[in-house]
């Protein structure tokens, strides 16, 4: 296995990533990779593949294998408090939940009666509600269907499941598409892809957003734009754009980036310490270790 390749620009990017760690990796040839989310207690990893058509899932002792064929293009998973399954689907323009005895629960769909655009990426605070984003790409060529829009922005949404509501939380991206919480989810930082930067928002008592700021600006060479983005333990963001996987402080200082053989679309923490990092590469999964551990999603 290929040692990593790291661009530094300041000393604590050695504090995450051992220079000797190895990029392994999992399995290839597939379409186009994306929403990985491990689950902490079954020790698995599923993922989609938005071309393809299917949620896949891996783990170190059965391998790789279909966990959802037809899985209407999913593109971002996230797993809520009881351990189901979210995903979010760009043939359909659903937010969706798989219960317990397998079947699927549109979550949602529409907003004040028209389809949602194509839901993106997911997350759940540790109060039930969901957030995602919903830029329109899953209504284009690649990794959608083309299809006109019904909506006008390209909004961030939080879903109550338990009220049943849906509200819009801001309509002023271009094209939304990572989302984290901070660890003691005061904080949600959003990126927007063609911008190529992150935002950060203070999560107010009822759950919106307010104070949306400037957290960081993504840049260097190699192919991605912002996507996928996560915090680790110790508070440090990282996020997937050009080259590889972008690595931030909490503070916003940039420390650097783990450069990748491809473009990578989106990431998750996992094994069993979560010192694991999967990475959804455009074609192919890999996998390293890290000195910091993630946060588990239940």
């Amino acid at each position: 296995m290929p040692a990593i390749e790291l661009d530094v620009h300041d000393q604590r990017l050695y504090d995450i990533f051992d220079n000797a760690a190895e990029l392994e990796t999992i399995s290839s040839g597939h379409r186009f990779l994306e929403g990985p989310a491990w689950h902490p207690y079954e020790k698995h990893l599923r993922f989609s593949d938005i071309p393809g058509n299917a949620t896949l899932q891996w783990s170190e002792s059965a391998g790789l294998s279909i966990y959802r064929a037809n899985s209407h293009m999913a593109n971002g998973n996230t797993y809520d408090r009881q351990g189901r399954l979210l995903s979010c689907h760009h043939a359909s323009s659903r937010v969706t939940r798989m219960d317990d005895d397998q079947t699927m629960t549109v979550l949602a769909s529409h907003y004040q009666g028209r389809e949602l655009n194509s839901p993106n990426d997911i997350v759940v605070k540790s109060d039930g509600a969901i957030y995602f984003t919903d830029p329109p790409y899953g209504r284009e060529a690649k990794v959608g269907i083309p299809r006109e829009r019904q909506l006008e922005y390209n909004g961030v949404y939080r879903l109550d499941p338990a009220e049943n509501t849906l509200i819009l939380l801001s309509s002023a991206f271009n094209r939304p598409n990572g989302l984290c919480f901070s660890a003691d989810e005061t904080l949600l930082y959003i990126n927007d892809t063609p911008e190529s930067h992150i935002r950060v928002f203070d999560v107010e008592s009822d759950g919106t957003l307010a104070n949306g700021r400037l957290f960081a600006e993504t840049g260097g060479d190699g192919p991605g734009a912002p996507d996928g983005m996560k915090i680790d333990s110790e508070g440090n963001l990282y996020c997937c754009a050009a080259g590889g996987l972008h690595v931030f402080a909490a503070d916003g200082k940039f420390l650097g980036r783990l450069l990748a053989p491809m473009q990578i679309p989106n990431f998750t923490f996992g094994d069993e310490d979560l010192r694991g990092i999967y990475l959804t590469g455009a074609t192919a999964l890999y996998r390293l270790r890290t000195q910091i551990p993630g946060i588990p999603l239940f």
